[in-house]
């Protein structure tokens, strides 16, 4: 008896279905707004800041995703224009998600007064944390899988329990898990970032780069094992590279998944992330080396347009040492003054 998958539809309210993936993302999105919230206290920020960035970035991040995703799959959507807007089937890069709440927080970040690169890094494991709970959702859709793999591995190399493993089993054979190891690399980065966050020599958006560089870095090699990559035919040069680069991952024993030569010979979201890697790892060296000295993660954060008067301001953001050159009180004054009147 072959393994049953997990029913996508939670429960219906009348004749209107409630996914599963709707449900996940959502949970996603309140735990990335969650820690954004906790971290922001720090610098004195409103909590409804965040709150309201979240009500226009989802939005924003969907349907950036939903766009790159039928962009590059424009063959399976062109004569049905409709199946474009049922993003309750799956169908959505992270990539594109990533360009729309980018593209979102320019503009929401520069309305509210506040500067890009020190919002975005308080913002940067939220994200992890929400790519981290969505890929579950993948799980659940039995989408973003890698290539077959025997159930011993699962079983027993992996050690998954029993409902990942019968989930894995897609079509007529198991799969190997992709959504499970992309979710774990998430984890292993809000890690870091966490910690890399209180170090002292880090710089303003030197977290939210880091976040790119350690999320691409684990996308690269997960990517490759993925058996509905989206592609394109670059130069056999420029494939052999890639496939160069992914050679560590043969000494682990795994293979690359199945790539439709339809597609191409070069998946998009690995030659993307090796892309963004050294745009990263060049911009941080560029800030660091040229230039006014960039503010530091750990600086006050200075809002450039009035604060609300109902606005509550931590303690913490208002009691600043005084002055040096501080003037001196009146009462003290006064003798010195007396003094002089003597002489």
């Amino acid at each position: 008896m072959f393994p049953l998958a997990i029913d996508p539809i939670v429960f219906s309210i009348g004749s209107l279905p409630v996914h599963w993936y709707g449900l996940i993302l959502g949970l996603g999105a309140l735990v990335g707004l969650f820690l954004a919230i906790y971290e922001g206290k720090r610098f004195g920020i409103p909590q409804e800041f965040f709150m309201d960035m979240l009500l226009i970035g989802v939005p924003s991040s969907i349907i950036g995703a939903r766009i790159y995703y039928v962009a590059f799959s424009w063959d399976q959507y062109k004569n049905n224009l409709m199946d474009v807007f049922k993003i309750w089937n799956g169908g959505i890069a992270i990539y594109g998600a990533l360009i729309g709440a980018i593209i979102c927080a320019i503009i929401y970040y520069r309305y509210k007064g506040y500067p890009f690169w020190r919002i975005i890094d308080i913002c940067a494991p939220g994200l992890l944390a929400g790519q981290m709970i969505g890929r579950w959702g993948n799980f659940v859709n039995q989408e973003a899988y890698g290539g077959v793999v025997e159930e011993s591995f699962l079983r027993n190399k992996l050690h998954l329990p029993d409902f990942i493993v019968n989930q894995m089993y897609i079509g007529d054979a198991f799969h190997h898990p992709t959504f499970l190891y992309e979710s774990l690399w998430s984890l292993l980065g809000i890690a870091l970032l966490l910690v890399l966050r209180r170090q002292k020599f880090v710089r303003a958006g030197e977290i939210f780069l880091s976040y790119f560089i350690w999320y691409s870095i684990g996308r690269f090699f997960i990517e490759a094992l993925r058996t509905d990559s989206l592609g394109f035919s670059g130069s056999s040069g420029l494939a052999s590279l890639i496939n160069k680069l992914w050679t560590p991952m043969t000494w682990f024993g795994f293979k690359q998944g199945y790539l439709d030569p339809a597609y191409g010979n070069i998946r998009i979201s690995q030659l993307l992330a090796l892309l963004i890697i050294i745009a990263a790892i060049v911009y941080i060296i560029i800030r660091r080396t040229t230039g006014p000295t960039k503010a530091h993660y750990s600086d006050p954060i200075v809002c450039s347009k009035p604060i609300a008067a109902d606005t509550v301001v931590p303690e913490s953001a208002v009691n600043t040492p005084k002055k040096a050159t501080q003037d001196v009180q009146p009462e003290q004054a006064q003798p010195v003054a007396e003094d002089k009147k003597e002489q």
